[in-house]
């Protein structure tokens, strides 16, 4: 398919064509012509204007649920939500059954998206059936196409396994993914510990038991020299252990969810189990801390933690809901509801040229002779998620009738385009 996309705005800092309004013309997957006024004769052509077009987003966060639990999420609807939301490439958690930790399990889900409007790239499980008892085959795993590490949903618990998983990750030059939280703090906790659980008569979990975790897992970097990414960072005391790593020198880089970013423990008094998550959301003062870090660069990327939950496990009391939500489909709108004051540019940054640089994907800059890989979207364009645009298999989203002031237009990926009609 020949496409050409009129007057789109190129939000791309890695290209010397930042900021300029131009047409895209696009010839079998590859960038052909950057430039005004092109000749549409051959071209299926798309009216761009007022929509800017980046590299590709990427999410390196989510759970689609399969092999094992699809009634949940597929890949294939997993990837539907993710191209609606603007992505071209996931990272998915390996906490499926079987769990993601070897060399068969990586290359199901890799050539399972081969064919689909995404890439998917398997994180491999940094212990044999995420048990956090002994490494998995983590070598065969990288050669296989795994693009970082990690038990995803379940932390590596034991101090001693992690610093071993670092030093064997120095070869391979790998990244892994850590979730921050020590599950010994009262366990049981089903929100931040603080005034509004005590309000509400609900069990918390303290912050301390992710800073606790933040603090030993930088401890162990700087022991090792390896790379390791914190994703799911909600509180002020883990932002400040992180800015200060970075100030040293530490390998160290981190993502938040867009729903840390916008709600706070006062927005679970309503018991609204689409915002029962694991890390809990935490107070006002963590969640400026969480803003200000994004401002000034701590925070490298957005992570969706896209969580998929069947209603037999939300549509309970709030003891008994499971943790998570769905958020690829709404991240974007929610990070720019959140903080109207980020420039486009930092957007596309925290969405996707952040992420490319950690994880060693293939570079998406918008230039002549490229493939395209870019992410349609539009800062000011106002519209409202409603249930019939989920893609998801899955319906915990606290955000059905929620208006948002930003939107997904579509991606251009793999000679197609995906464009969003709502």
């Amino acid at each position: 398919m020949n496409l050409l996309l009129r007057r789109a705005t190129i939000v791309d800092p890695a290209s010397h064509l930042h900021g300029q309004i131009a047409d895209i013309a696009i010839r079998d997957g590859i960038i052909h012509q950057i430039a005004t006024g092109i000749d549409p004769a051959g071209y299926e052509v798309t009216d761009a204007d007022g929509l800017c077009a980046s590299p590709g987003f990427v999410d390196l966060f989510a759970q689609f649920c399969d092999p094992g639990e699809e009634h949940r999420e597929s890949l294939q609807s997993g990837a539907a939500a993710a191209a609606a939301g603007g992505y071209t490439d996931v990272l998915l958690v390996p906490n499926t059954n079987p769990c993601v930790y070897n060399k068969s399990t990586v290359e199901y889900i890799r050539r399972s998206g081969e064919n689909g409007p995404v890439n998917l790239h398997p994180i491999g499980a940094l212990t044999r059936n995420t048990e956090g008892k002994e490494l998995a085959e983590l070598y065969d795993m990288a050669a296989s196409g795994a693009k970082a590490f990690s038990d995803g949903l379940k932390p590596i618990q034991s101090g001693g396994l992690l610093l071993k998983a670092l030093q064997y990750i120095l070869a391979i030059d790998g990244v892994i993914i850590q979730l921050p939280d020590d599950r010994s703090f009262n366990p049981g906790g089903l929100m931040h510990e603080g005034v509004v659980s005590t309000r509400l008569g609900l069990p918390g979990r303290p912050a301390l038991a992710e800073e606790l975790m933040v603090a030993r897992d930088i401890e162990l970097l700087r022991y090792t020299g390896a790379r390791l990414h914190l994703t799911g960072i909600s509180c002020a005391g883990s932002v400040s252990r992180i800015r200060a790593a970075k100030a040293e020198g530490l390998r160290v880089t981190c993502s938040v969810t867009p729903l840390h970013l916008l709600f706070t423990d006062d927005d679970l008094a309503g018991y609204d189990t689409n915002l029962k998550l694991a890390p809990p959301l935490r107070t006002a003062a963590d969640r400026e801390a969480l803003r200000a870090a994004v401002i000034d660069g701590t925070v490298d990327c957005i992570a969706s933690h896209h969580l998929p939950q069947d209603s037999d496990h939300k549509v309970v009391e709030f003891e008994y809901a499971a943790n998570g939500a769905l958020g690829l489909q709404t991240a974007y709108a929610a990070v720019a509801k959140a903080m109207p004051e980020l420039a486009p540019d930092m957007l596309a940054a925290l969405f996707g040229a952040n992420a490319r640089r950690i994880f060693g994907l293939d570079d998406a800059t918008i230039r002549e002779g490229s493939p395209a890989t870019i992410t349609l979207h539009a800062p000011q364009t106002p519209w409202t998620f409603t249930e019939t645009q989920n893609r998801s298999r899955s319906a915990n989203s606290p955000f059905f009738g929620k208006a948002f002031t930003a939107r997904i237009g579509g991606i251009i990926h793999r000679g197609g385009l995906f464009l969003n009609t709502f």
